[in-house]
């Protein structure tokens, strides 16, 4: 029986977009080979916006299945410098909780699911009205539509494990040093997400932890409660997101480096966007909101890859910061998104 939206991929892109497009009364098939809960190396950690775009569709996050986070703290170069967020909070959840709540929310609103279906093939063009293509940064919805043409990309390698350990903070804490990230995610009371960001392909955990002694030390003793999983993380946008009546949505449209803790966030902005572009028969539309969405992520992107680049300028940056927290502070605010304070006025007050 044909559907109105056909989605390939059920990734948490390709979830969101299927609850979207349902809550705007389209019928909505959804296709995976993997069976869930489908896990990814991610960072984890979900800022203010993402919680918020949830609730529209419909999604509350439980205390019990996430770890409040308050804010953001960079360490490195001797310096140390945290933020809380101007409002709201975020939440450090586990990728395979989160794809468990998104995959029952789908399912309550009646998606049609079908999971370890091997899409040789796209379905032929009668029984869907519009293809949506969530298939990943290795989107063969995107290469058969023709809209693999790239505007911007650069690439990093990333690796996460987790420890079993109680949270040492509520923060997201990123730890910098030459060439690397380390990103410490708390996911839950007794448990945190170590991930880490590098150029350099055959860096994977244990390695770059020598690089952070002081986490190291933190973490000697503690249990793996995860094998490490790794992942290429891009910075990339395409030169357009549809052709006809297919469109793309998460990775499979383009990404921002992990470093910004967006992925997710933005993945679910596109899929509000989506839905409603889609009642109004507009492509366009979502074509319009999806450059203005990825903007102030790149924008992030672009500066924080420029400091990972730049030991100089890192160390400079960093103890800036540390001496003049209030700058930390809105640049927070500007990365999720909050009304842009003047940075300038604030560094003198």
């Amino acid at each position: 029986m044909p559907c109105d939206v056909f989605i390939v991929g059920g990734g948490p892109a390709g979830l969101a977009a299927a609850i979207a497009a349902r809550l705007k009364g389209f019928t909505v098939t959804v296709v995976d080979a993997a069976r869930p809960p489908i896990d990814k190396a991610c960072g984890e950690g979900l800022l203010p916006s993402a919680p918020a775009a949830l609730a529209r569709l419909g999604i509350q996050i439980e205390r019990e299945q996430a770890f409040p986070i308050l804010g953001i703290r960079f360490v490195g170069d001797g310096a140390s410098v945290e933020a809380s967020f101007p409002a709201g909070f975020g939440f450090g959840m586990r990728r395979t909780v989160l794809h468990r709540v998104l995959a029952d929310r789908a399912a309550e609103l009646g998606v049609k699911l079908l999971w370890g279906e091997h899409q040789k093939h796209l379905p032929d063009r009668s029984s869907y009205h519009w293809l949506i293509g969530a298939d990943g940064q290795n989107s063969r919805v995107r290469n058969m539509a023709g809209l693999d043409r790239v505007s911007r990309e650069s690439a990093r390698f990333g690796f996460r494990r987790h420890y079993q350990i109680e949270p040492w903070s509520d923060h997201i804490e990123v730890h910098w040093a030459s060439g690397s990230q380390i990103y410490v995610t708390p996911v839950g009371p007794s448990e945190v997400g170590i991930a880490l960001l590098a150029r350099d392909p055959h860096l994977r955990l244990d390695g770059g932890l020598q690089r952070f002694p002081d986490l190291q030390r933190r973490l000697a003793g503690a249990a793996f409660s995860s094998t490490e999983r790794g992942a290429i993380t891009r910075s990339r946008q395409f030169q357009r997101v549809y052709c006809d009546r297919t469109v793309l949505i998460g990775d499979a449209s383009g990404s921002v480096d992990a470093i910004t803790g967006e992925g997710l966030s933005l993945a679910f902005d596109q899929a509000i966007a989506l839905a409603a572009a889609l009642v109004s028969e507009d492509p366009e539309k979502y074509q319009i909101e999806h450059r203005r969405l990825e903007r102030r992520p790149m924008l992030m992107a672009d500066f924080m890859l420029l400091l990972d680049r730049s030991p100089w300028l890192r160390r400079r940056v960093l103890r800036l910061l540390a001496a003049r927290p209030v700058i930390f502070e809105n640049l927070l605010a500007m990365h999720v998104g909050k009304p842009r304070f003047e940075i300038a006025a604030a560094a003198a007050r």
